[in-house]
């Protein structure tokens, strides 16, 4: 068996010990740094170095140990924090991810950065503790990986034989680990069967990483390590551990201190090298599957729940009384066939947590950089969202955080002055509301400045009016080159970024809100449907062509009266609904579909909000309201203005799912180009206000 095959579960598992080292360093204290979290970053260390030196992965396993040696320092209080130090810390957690990508993508990492890195760490502890990280020895390009003194504390025995115990390890995992720890030492002895195989190995490598090595290929509660010598045994034991289990880890006298796995913290689970296995009687509680593979079994659902639909209208078309066995059977078939979809679409769910645990890092550089304290909050980290929207929003999430950073909280002075705490406060939450995901950027900064925003505009050339409500001023901060820095810097100022934060939120089902308060604070509202795959739609019909309208985006429906309907210059019309003037779209001139209803009282008007503004769709009739599984139409066809996607009816029909600002944009575009005249034109309307639109 090829040792290559374990690479990804080396890669995801070190991927994962890397996120919670950043984590907990974000988390220190520098001046009373807690002891949990530096044992834990030790031990993340200590696990990748382990596993890097097990797959020959030699610039890695350097860069580690030498990082262990010296958080070792750090949690024996021999090295003190400071926030400079930290930083280096952060720096390296960042060099071992590149160093990863490096060998996850079949490269060799940059020896410069590497050497650099081990320079800055040997330069710390020649200056914080008086001595080196190696012996003296200065790192050099592709280091060997290098034996590690035996730890008398942990029975390694020295340079003694150690006997390695395989239970239920089939013969292909037992020959694939006799070669792997013949890497670490000499293999003297090797034999029994499947129930109980034992390996005496004559290593100077302590027991941990001969731990590290086994870990990666089998189960923890299939191996046993005892020194030959006095007997003593040390199990690979999982990661949860009994309370009392939390002692002190004794300090080596040469290399830094090993816990054993038995000594582990119950609440370090994610952060030890071996997770935690010990439910169910040893069982694994999860699997590792690819992305792919779960999309497809997602497309294959998808495409059994659209002939579930065709077998349903068909049944429901038969003459006369239908078999009460069939059904009895579609009855069946549809719930079964509802429930497996819900439970294949939670499988992509994951967590806001991994979107929100990047933010600690950022508001923490951010801040650094503006000279502002930042006090970051995130609320809801267990709510979940769609694996592929979540990828999606950290994009956008960033660009909203680094602006409410720069722009939003005020410097320490100024709070001060304004009667402010001088720590601002940045809150990032998320929460559940029906079919959609809310997800808010809340900090206490000085607000949004109407009169700014709107001398910002008129200067940019863009059509604004003093009338303008609130919601549709603070929108102007998305348009395309809009800025109102003074300076430019180096996190924002440019006037780029915020169209495409809307533009991308758009891109995915969703939309921007806005709220805020001078001297108070902005709180940035992103609704974003839980997932792309699934729909929950409103049929409508316009001629002999059937639609579907977003029902997150439907407000309400309406017979529009001939008294409600204002024609304005042109060929625009707009509908008053409740004292509010809405434009009107009708959706057969827009898609240019023929045999529709003309006369606009004969149609429905379905009121549907869009980029924070309100339309009025025509159309002719409402069908019902469903759920559809949504196809991409850009990949299947090509991009189609007005229209977002398509789904497969149940009587095997394709419908469109509607755009409705592309709708809107589409059908002023057209009429734009009928018209002599362009721009902004005004009616006076019967209650004498002037609208513009």
């Amino acid at each position: 068996m090829d040792i290559t095959d374990f690479y990804d579960t080396f890669f995801e598992e070190a991927e994962e010990l890397l996120a919670d080292m950043e984590r907990y360093l974000l988390e220190l204290d520098v001046d009373e740094p807690d002891t949990e979290h530096l044992n834990a970053i030790f031990r993340a260390a200590h696990s990748i170095k382990g596993g890097a030196g097990t797959f020959g992965f030699d610039v890695l396993q350097k860069t580690t140990h030498l990082f262990e040696n010296l958080l070792d320092h750090t949690r024996k209080g021999e090295l003190k924090l400071r926030r400079d130090i930290v930083d280096t810390f952060l720096e390296t957690k960042d060099m071992l991810s590149d160093q990863l990508d490096a060998y996850r993508n079949g490269d060799e990492p940059d020896q410069e950065a590497f050497e650099r890195i081990c320079k800055t760490l040997q330069q710390i502890a020649l200056e914080e503790i008086g001595r080196d990280l190696d012996g003296g020895a200065a790192p050099v390009p592709a280091p060997e990986p290098e034996p590690e003194p035996a730890t008398p504390s942990e029975g390694a025995g020295g340079a003694g034989r150690r006997i390695v115990t395989l239970l239920n390890v089939g013969e292909k995992d037992r020959q694939l680990l006799v070669e792997e720890l013949g890497q670490l030492g000499e293999v003297v002895t090797h034999g029994g069967d499947e129930a109980c195989y034992e390996i005496t190995l004559a290593s100077t490598i302590d027991s941990d990483d001969i731990e590290a090595v086994m870990c990666f290929i089998v189960d923890a509660d299939q191996v046993k390590i005892r020194d030959a010598e006095n007997g003593q045994a040390s199990e690979v034991a999982p990661a949860k551990s009994e309370p009392a289990a939390k002692a002190a880890e004794p300090a080596k006298p040469v290399e830094p201190a090993r816990p054993s796995a038995a000594a582990k913290p119950a609440g370090d689970a994610k952060t030890a090298k071996v997770k935690a296995k010990a439910k169910g009687g040893g069982e694994s509680t999860s699997i590792r599957v690819s992305v792919d593979k779960v999309d497809q079994i997602i497309n294959l659902v998808g495409e059994l729940i659209i002939t579930q639909s065709m077998l349903d209208q068909t049944v429901s078309e038969l003459e006369g009384a239908a078999d009460s066995a069939l059904l009895n059977g579609m009855s069946l078939l549809q719930r079964n066939a509802r429930d497996l979809q819900e439970s294949v679409m939670s499988i992509r769910m994951i967590p806001m947590d991994f979107v929100f645990s990047r933010f600690p890092r950022v508001v923490r550089e951010t801040a650094a950089k503006l000279g502002k304290e930042i006090e970051l909050t995130t609320e809801g980290e267990s709510t979940e969202l769609d694996k592929s929207l979540t990828e999606r929003i950290i994009d956008p999430l960033t660009h909203l955080v680094r602006n409410s950073l720069d722009h939003g909280i005020e410097p320490p002075e100024v709070r001060e002055a304004a009667g402010k705490p001088r720590t601002g406060k940045l809150v990032l939450s998320a929460k559940h509301q029906g079919g959609n995901i809310i997800i808010e950027v809340i900090d206490d900064g000085a607000g949004l400045d109407r009169d700014r925003l709107l001398a910002k505009a008129r200067e940019n050339g863009l059509p604004v009016a003093d009338t303008m409500s609130d919601d549709e001023v603070w929108q102007l901060i998305f348009a395309p080159g809009f800025s109102t820095a003074k300076a430019v810097t180096d996190v924002s100022g440019r006037g780029v970024g915020m169209d495409v934060v809307k533009r991308n939120i758009q891109g995915m089902g969703g939309h921007v809100q806005i709220m805020s308060t001078p001297g108070a604070g902005t709180t940035i509202r992103i609704v974003l449907p839980l997932t792309l795959a699934i729909l929950d739609g409103m049929s409508i019909k316009v001629g002999n062509e059937m639609f579907i309208l977003p029902l997150s985006a439907v407000l309400e429906s309406l017979q529009p009266a001939k008294e409600d309907l204002y024609a304005m210059a042109g060929d625009d019309v707009v509908l008053k609904v409740r004292d509010e003037y809405l434009p009107v779209v009708a959706v057969h001139e827009a898609l240019d579909v023929p045999n529709a209803k003309t006369e606009l009282t004969e149609t429905i008007a379905v009121i549907v909000q869009g980029e924070g503004r309100r339309y009025a769709l025509l159309v002719d009739d409402l069908v019902g309201q469903q759920q559809v599984v949504v196809k991409n139409l850009e990949t299947n066809y090509r991009k189609v203005p007005g229209v977002s996607a398509a789904t497969i009816l149940g009587d095997g029909s394709v419908a469109l799912i509607l755009d409705i600002t592309g709708l809107h944009r589409l059908s002023r575009a057209k009429k734009e180009d009928r018209r002599p005249e362009r721009g902004w034109q005004t009616l006076e309307a019967d209650t004498d206000k002037v609208l513009e639109i």
